[in-house]
C-alpha cells in the first residue's frame, strides 16, 4: 500500500531550491479563481438576465452551457499549447481574452451577444487554466509544491462554494446600478492586476523544443468533448430527445478515433496531443479516474443543494449562498490541515471522499427530518462535514495526479486533470438531474428529490476512495 511511486519523486526534496516569490502563486491562482467562479456565479443571475434582455429559458440555459462546453472541450488542447509555446505566454494570452470577453458579457446588448461572449470566455479559460497547474508543477518543488497544490484546491473550493454567495450579493446590492452585469465586470480589475504582475513574478517554462501541435488530435478531442458535455447537459434538460443520443454516439466514435490517432502519432514520434506515456503511471491514471469520480459527486452537489434551498425552501440567492458558508468553513479548515503533509499517501487522501460521503449521509438524514419547512440550522453540521471531505480531497488528490507526471508534459497532464474536473462536474449535474427531477414529481417535493439524489453521489465518493487506494502510492514530492 505504500510502495514508492518513482525515483524522481522520491529523491527530490532537500536538494531543491527555495520557493519562488509568493506573488507567482497568487497571480496564477487569480486565474483559477475567476474561471471557476464564472462557472458558478452566473447560475444565480439567470432570472435577472432573462428579465433584462427579454431572453427565453433556452437562451438562459445557453449562457451557462456555452461557457461550460467551450471551457471543458478546450482544456486538453490548451494544456498542449502551453507545453509547446510557453505556459506563461499562454496564461497571459488566455487572461487577456478572458478580460475582454468579460467586458463583452458585461456590456452585452442582447442575449445573443451575451451567449457569444460566454463562449469566448470559455475558450479563454481553457487556454489559461491548464497553465496554472503546469506552472505550479514546474516552478515549485518539494514541500512548496505540495502546499501550492493544496492552495490550488482551496481556491477551487472557495470559488465554487462562494460563487453563489458572491453572485447573489452583487445582484442584491446592485453595485453601481450594474445589476447582473457586475458578475462579469468584476473580472476586469482582477485580470488587470494579475497581468501587471505576471511577467515579473512567473518564469517561463515549456516542453523540449522540436514538437508541434497535433491539429488533427486537437480537433478530434475538442469535438468529442464538446458533443459529450453538450448532449449530457442540454439533453437532460430537454428530456433526452433523439439528437442527444446521436451526439453521444458521435462523441464515442470521435473518442475512439482520437485514441487511435494519438497512439499512431506517438508511435511515429510526431508529438501527439496527449502523451500515452502519461497513462503508464499507475498513480496518474487511477488518480485521474478518482478525480473524475470525485467531481461527479462534488460538482453536482452544489447544483441540487441550490435547487433545494431556493425553490424548495424559498430562499433568495443571497440567503442560499449564506448557507453554503457552512461548506466553505469545513473546506477551509480541512485544506489548512492537509497542507501540513508534503507526502502523497493514498490512505490519507482516500479519507477525503469517505468523509464527503458521510456528510451526504448526514445531510440526507437531516433533510428527511426537516423537509422544506424545518430549521435550516439542522443542515449546518452535515454541510460542515461535507466541506471537510472536499477540503481533504481536492488539493491532495491534485498533488497525487500531477506529481506522477513527467514535468515535460506538465501542462498536458494539467489539461487532462482539468478536463476530468470540469467535465465530470458538468456530467455530474446531468446525472444528478436524472435522479432529482423525476423524484421531484408533480407535487414539487424538493426534500425527497434531494434525498434520492444524494444516494448516487455517495456511490461516486466510494468509487473515488477505492480508486485512490488502488494507486498504492507514497512519494515525497
Amino acid at each position: 500500500m505504500t510502495s514508492e511511486a518513482t525515483p524522481r519523486l522520491a529523491l527530490e526534496d532537500d536538494t531543491r531550491p527555495a520557493a519562488p516569490s509568493a506573488t507567482a502563486l497568487i497571480v496564477v491562482l487569480v486565474g483559477t479563481f475567476i474561471t471557476v467562479l464564472d462557472y458558478f456565479i452566473a447560475n444565480v443571475a439567470i432570472p435577472s438576465i432573462q428579465s433584462d434582455l427579454h431572453a427565453g429559458s433556452t437562451q438562459g440555459q445557453m449562457v451557462i452551457i456555452g461557457y461550460g462546453v467551450a471551457f471543458t472541450a478546450g482544456l486538453i488542447t490548451g494544456g498542449r499549447v502551453g507545453d509547446l509555446y510557453g505556459r506563461r505566454r499562454m496564461f497571459v494570452l488566455g487572461m487577456v481574452f478572458f478580460a475582454l470577453s468579460s467586458a463583452a458579457c458585461g456590456l452585452a446588448p442582447d442575449a445573443g451577444a451575451l451567449i457569444a461572449g460566454r463562449v469566448v470566455q470559455g475558450v479563454a479559460a481553457a487556454l489559461m487554466v491548464p497553465q496554472v497547474l503546469g506552472i505550479i508543477g514546474t516552478v515549485y518543488q518539494g514541500a512548496h509544491r505540495a502546499r501550492a497544490f493544496t492552495l490550488y484546491g482551496l481556491v477551487i473550493g472557495m470559488a465554487g462554494v462562494f460563487g453563489q454567495l458572491i453572485g447573489g450579493a452583487l445582484i442584491t446590492w446592485n453595485v453601481a446600478g450594474a445589476s447582473w452585469r457586475a458578475i462579469f465586470l468584476i473580472n476586469i480589475p482582477l485580470c488587470v492586476v494579475a497581468l501587471a504582475l505576471v511577467r515579473r513574478s512567473v518564469p517561463e517554462s515549456r516542453a523540449a523544443a522540436g514538437s508541434r501541435l497535433d491539429m488533427i488530435g486537437a480537433a478530434l478531442v475538442t469535438a468529442a468533448l464538446a458533443l459529450l458535455v453538450f448532449a449530457l447537459v442540454e439533453g437532460r434538460a430537454q428530456g433526452w430527445p433523439a439528437w442527444s443520443w446521436a451526439c453521444l454516439a458521435a462523441a464515442a466514435v470521435l473518442t475512439a478515433a482520437a485514441v487511435r490517432h494519438v497512439r499512431r502519432t506517438a508511435a511515429a514520434g510526431r508529438g501527439p496531443l496527449v502523451a500515452p506515456a502519461l497513462f503508464r503511471s499507475r498513480p496518474f491514471s487511477l488518480g485521474l479516474a478518482a478525480t473524475g469520480a470525485y467531481f461527479l459527486a462534488m460538482g453536482s452537489f452544489f447544483f441540487v443543494l441550490a435547487l433545494y434551498l431556493q425553490f424548495g425552501r424559498g430562499m433568495s440567492a443571497l440567503g442560499s449562498g449564506t448557507v453554503f458558508l457552512a461548506v466553505g468553513g469545513g473546506y477551509f479548515a480541512a485544506s489548512v490541515f492537509s497542507s501540513r503533509f508534503t507526502d502523497v499517501v493514498a490512505g490519507r487522501i482516500a479519507a477525503g471522499p469517505v468523509t464527503l460521503a458521510a456528510g451526504y449521509v448526514l445531510l440526507g438524514l437531516a433533510i428527511a427530518h426537516v423537509g422544506t419547512g424545518g430549521q435550516v440550522l439542522w443542515l449546518v453540521l452535515p454541510l460542515v462535514v461535507a466541506g471537510l471531505g472536499m477540503g481533504l480531497t481536492t488539493g491532495p488528490l491534485t498533488n497525487l495526479v500531477l506529481a506522477s507526471a513527467d514535468p515535460e508534459h506538465a501542462a498536458s497532464a494539467s489539461g487532462l486533470l482539468n478536463t476530468a474536473q470540469e467535465g465530470c462536474a458538468a456530467i455530474g449535474v446531468a446525472i444528478a438531474g436524472t435522479f432529482f427531477f423525476p423524484a421531484l414529481g408533480h407535487h414539487g417535493d424538493y426534500a425527497h428529490a434531494l434525498d434520492v439524489t444524494l444516494a448516487p453521489l455517495v456511490v461516486f465518493c466510494a468509487v473515488a476512495a477505492v480508486l485512490v487506494l488502488l494507486t498504492r502510492s507514497r512519494a515525497k514530492v
